[in-house]
């Protein structure tokens, strides 16, 4: 019989973002002291599961994420640039609660494409580097489980080709909100089951930035 692996997917907590910035990869975007409520939350939930390996983004609202379930279970933190945030073209801008980003006629010219998407990063590229590190931490946990903190879109896209879903979407209908774990489930290297938690989704304070 197969062994079984079990690679979990964890968004990031909140960040601390007052001026409604789409930060994308740019540095300095700590978590929010609800984002470390939120990432403790998730070390208490999964820190007594059988974890093995963890990975993390570099950017800090991800390592600051993983470090409380690091701490837990005692393990080294390693910084992978594949899980990164999508690279996007309006990052820096003030997207503010109305959108306003979408309406300002200057950033126009970075929606002529949807499906590609035009704005940032193809969603293929995001596929194979999230496959990529996900295939490496599964190899290194195999028979137990890996952890490995990323972003919402990079968790979204991999979810929906492992789904065999298309990848071109309404961000406003991704299930992934802060701090919450998409499970994938592997009998040796077969892919059996995909499974979504939020363990930390009381603590959910609003609509955060997309693309964070």
């Amino acid at each position: 019989m197969a062994e079984t692996t079990v690679v979990h997917l964890l968004r990031h907590g909140e960040v601390h973002n007052p001026l409604g910035i789409l930060y994308g990869r740019l540095p300095g975007y700590h978590l929010s002291e609800t984002g470390q409520l939120m990432a403790e939350t998730v070390a208490k939930a999964i820190g007594g599961r059988d974890i093995v390996a963890l990975y993390s983004s570099p950017l800090e609202r991800a390592v600051e994420t993983a470090t409380p379930l690091a701490d837990k279970l005692g393990l080294e933190i390693v910084q992978d640039d594949r899980l990164i945030e999508a690279g996007n073209f309006l990052q820096g801008r003030v997207v503010g609660k109305d959108l306003r980003v979408l309406r300002d006629l200057r950033n126009y010219r970075y929606f002529w494409n949807p499906l590609r998407p035009s704005w940032g990063e193809p969603y293929p590229v995001i596929v194979r580097r999230m496959k990529s590190v996900i295939d490496e931490a599964r190899a290194a946990a195999r028979g137990h489980e890996a952890v490995l903190v990323s972003h919402q879109l990079p968790i979204w896209a991999i979810r929906c080709a492992a789904e065999g879903r298309r990848l071109w979407h309404d961000p406003r209908r991704r299930q992934c909100t802060l701090a919450s774990l998409t499970t994938l489930m592997f009998a040796g290297d077969r892919l059996v089951s995909i499974g979504y938690s939020e363990p930390a989704g009381s603590l959910q304070t609003g609509r955060p930035i997309p693309g964070a």
